[in-house]
């Protein structure tokens, strides 16, 4: 009888680590893998955007977000499958957007985010959601700089991780110009290089058009953006490198968000008055591949 029953606990032990193990297979089975598959298992997403930029993302003092960067986010999540109370939104600079990416600290960077070739190798990225222009802005007073060859022997800021400045100083293929004598004045943001520019530490910012407006807007007679711009700036929303999925879902919801009109609504809603040529149709997409 005992010998029964010895056997029969062991056949139940075998049995309950069969179903254990098949329940852990199960849970392997259904855990993400992709940012498309945490946002429809979770509900959730961690975005990161710029706190610093008017008319783009912006940090209000009530705590809120603003901006045409934060609206996309919005946009693209929902799409997702993730509601807006599930977006966590978190500060990413231009310094740190691929350290972020590739850590895990955000599961998307839509932060006026220039898909270039470099950054490809770092990170995938769906879109472009905008394709921007770099542009000058200067002091509303200054009548040297007319247009971007004006710059040789001026102070322009340098801002940390980004590559506008390379565009006037280098020559292709990293840069275009290649204007000489230009002083470089290195800040960490574009706000400290707004707030360098109003103090006359330095005589330009040239960056994307988008944001060049956004500060002129918020400081309203102080700054002009000279309209002579020379680049394409496709911006993207960045994810980990190689997930294609996620890549695949944000282009089809940047599409939506165009034929439907939201984004021509975005972009009127934030830019209006500013004096720039908003385009409104579905831009080319790079691809995921």
């Amino acid at each position: 009888m005992r010998v029964r029953r010895f056997g029969a606990l062991i056949g139940a032990g075998i049995a309950l680590s069969l179903a254990l193990a098949a329940c852990g297979s199960d849970t392997e089975k259904t855990e993400a893998t992709t940012v498309l598959q945490k946002a429809q298992n979770e509900k959730k997403l961690t975005i990161g955007i710029k706190f610093d930029q008017p008319a783009l993302g912006l940090k209000k003092p009530d705590g809120t977000f603003e901006g045409f960067d934060v609206d996309v986010a919005k946009y693209i999540a929902k799409e997702m499958g993730v509601p807006e109370d599930g977006i966590t939104f978190k500060e990413t600079t231009s310094a740190n957007r691929e350290s972020f990416i590739g850590g895990g600290q955000v599961d998307l960077v839509v932060a006026t985010y220039s898909i270039t070739e470099g950054r490809k190798e770092q990170v995938t990225f769906g879109g472009p959601y905008y394709v921007a222009h770099q542009d000058t802005m200067v002091n509303a007073d200054n009548n040297d700089i007319k247009k971007t060859a004006d710059l040789k022997g001026k102070r322009l800021c340098k801002a940390a991780g980004s590559n506008s400045f390379r565009r006037i100083t280098d020559p292709p293929p990293d840069g275009q110009l290649d204007i000489d004598g230009v002083t470089l004045v290195d800040a960490q943001s574009y706000s400290e290089c707004v707030s360098k520019l109003k103090s006359g530490a330095l005589d330009a910012v040239s960056t994307d058009d988008l944001i060049l407006a956004g500060f002129a807007n918020q400081q309203p007679g102080s700054f002009k953006v000279i309209n002579d711009p020379f680049t394409d700036e496709k911006y993207g929303v960045g994810m980990k490198k190689g997930d294609t999925e996620t890549c695949e879902a944000v282009n089809k919801a940047i599409t939506k968000m165009y034929s439907d009109g939201t984004a021509g609504q975005y972009l009127e809603k934030h830019f209006a008055g500013t004096g720039l040529k908003l385009v409104k149709t579905v831009p080319e997409m790079e691809g995921c591949a």
